[in-house]
């Protein structure tokens, strides 16, 4: 059973997580083209992976057997565990409790050498009904507090496999960082009585000089204070705060402008290895007046280094205003 710790200087949880070692000799490099024969994510392969837990598929198929669109399955090594009660507990000054959560991964496609911009529409609408699909049952159980989605493209971005996945993990704390989102929004709101997400978008929209791509539902910019080169962040325009609550017009949309703006940084900045995170409420919160849902896109062009871990402060070498113009202009 994986453990959850933490720090009592700052309240960071950290999760001991030592089964998850194993990996390093199960999967020893990222499985290449040639290789796809042996990885567990391709069709015929589906024995090599935990039972799904959900799929997208033909109707005259069986459940773990080819002819899925989209498979949904348990981390084989999981950061956290489903089994099991919390155990919250003390170790003299130190707080702890069992690594209770889910950790599932987001099969994307049975194509092993696909891009998310290789992909169709349809095909990148189906994985964020995925998402919400997996949110609205793991929000059903009480003792998880969130649920992060998230995607690692490429081995310089944390991916120990190449074929097209995402990754979700539920945990039984809000993590400090969302934390940190929720109250700073919350703060922004008492004194202006407005989203700062909603704000931002307004203000994006009206200056253009971050924007990257605009649509009926979505909007993408450079965010102005951009941790990292090319960084871009996703928002609706409507104001929500729990993505699994997002309507179909808006995954539609959401759909176009993600496989837009990945297929942009692709071309302006050569198919890089990228992150991107979905930012979402709490799962046993709901209609919050002061957050906002949104994906941020993090290429991984630069590397966090001792300055960066020492002081909390970035170095961004591209001004958010020069990426956004830069990917404004590819075609």
């Amino acid at each position: 059973m994986p453990e959850l710790r933490k720090d009592p200087i700052v309240g960071r949880w950290v999760i001991i997580a030592s089964e998850r070692s194993k990996r390093l000799f199960d999967f020893q490099s990222t499985v290449s083209p040639e290789k796809k024969a042996s990885c567990p994510f391709c069709y015929g392969n589906e024995g090599r992976t935990p039972p799904e837990i959900l799929s997208y598929r033909d109707a005259a198929t069986e459940a773990n057997s080819s002819g899925w669109t989209i498979r949904v399955v348990p981390n084989k090594f999981p950061a956290l565990e489903a089994e099991g009660e919390m155990n919250r507990a003390g170790e003299g000054m130190f707080d702890k409790m069992n690594g209770v959560g889910a950790h599932e991964v987001i099969i994307e496609t049975p194509n092993h050498e696909a891009n998310l911009h290789d992909l169709r529409e349809r095909e990148v609408e189906d994985i964020l009904w995925a998402y919400r699909d997996r949110i609205l049952d793991l929000r059903k159980d009480k003792r998880f507090r969130y649920v992060l989605v998230f995607k690692n493209k490429g081995e310089a971005a944390g991916a120990t496999l190449s074929h097209p996945h995402s990754q979700l993990i539920a945990t039984p704390i809000i993590p400090k960082r969302v934390k940190e989102e929720l109250s700073g929004s919350e703060s922004y709101f008492r004194y202006k009585e407005r989203c700062v997400y909603c704000d931002m978008v307004r203000q994006e929209i009206l200056d253009q000089k971050r924007l990257v791509i605009e649509s009926a539902d979505i909007v993408a910019f450079t965010p102005f204070a951009s941790k990292f080169p090319f960084e871009c962040w996703l928002l609706p325009k409507k104001h929500c705060s729990n993505f699994e609550e997002i309507q179909k017009h808006e995954i539609s949309d959401l759909a176009r402008v993600l496989k837009e703006t990945i297929s942009r940084m692709s071309k302006a900045l050569g198919n890089p290895p990228f992150n991107y995170i979905l930012h979402t409420a709490p799962t046993q919160q709901s209609g919050i007046e002061h957050y906002h849902w949104h994906l941020e896109i993090m290429p991984t062009l630069t590397r966090v280094a001792g300055f960066e871990w020492g002081t909390g402060f970035y170095i961004n070498p591209t001004s958010p205003e020069e990426a956004a113009e830069y990917l404004r202009n590819v075609r």
